[in-house]
């Protein structure tokens, strides 16, 4: 099984932290961005959209790395991480979307701009996260993990980018509840440290 991988990418690393939390084994492939790589074949022809991460398993080519996450989880990782009950898969499916808008639009903007000069507006993301980072907070207040009581892909998908946050300007400081997440996160067995 193949993930064409960028070690820097928050969204590659989302897949990389299931698959060390889960023992999941990848080949990782690593895409060299700056030459191009991702406009070329065999990837162009993988992904139309020219992103990583891409995650090939056999016949099952699938792109965008909440999807990769929840094929990965339901296929290789167990109960655990993706539940055979709607009502889990959709407490973890809001968190799945929030991961790629609000924090997308936000603090992963933020950081593409200030990392790689990324031609987008920082002040537009910036203005979004503190409501972001509010929602996020309060929900950890009264839960130690995104969805149901226990760590699974939501989790995978939200870490990455606020763990980041710092890459992109941002202050953590004052989101103490934010804070005790992450050490829980990363004090599991088989946690996979950040880019």
């Amino acid at each position: 099984m193949k993930l064409y991988d960028l070690d820097v990418s928050g969204n590659c690393y989302k897949v990389r932290l299931l698959a060390s939390l889960a023992n999941i084994e990848l080949e990782l492939v690593p895409v060299d961005l700056q030459s191009g790589a991702h406009k070329k074949p065999p990837l162009s022809e993988l992904n139309p959209l020219q992103q990583v991460p891409v995650l090939q398993d056999g016949a099952t080519v699938l792109r965008d790395s909440q999807a990769i996450l929840v094929y990965l989880a339901g296929t290789y990782g167990g109960l655990a991480w993706w539940p055979a009950h709607a009502r889990g898969q959709a407490e973890i499916v809001q968190w799945l979307s929030f991961a790629g808008n609000e924090v997308e639009h936000s603090l992963c903007a933020a950081r593409l701009v200030q990392k790689f000069a990324a031609p987008l507006d920082k002040a537009a993301a910036l203005a979004k996260v503190p409501k972001v980072l509010s929602v996020l907070d309060q929900h950890l207040k009264a839960n130690d993990w995104l969805a149901m009581g226990r760590p699974t892909i939501a989790d995978c998908a939200v870490y990455p980018y606020v763990a980041l946050a710092s890459e992109g300007g941002v202050s953590l400081e004052g989101y103490s509840h934010i804070a005790q997440w992450m050490a829980r996160l990363e004090a599991l067995p088989g946690y996979l440290p950040k880019p």
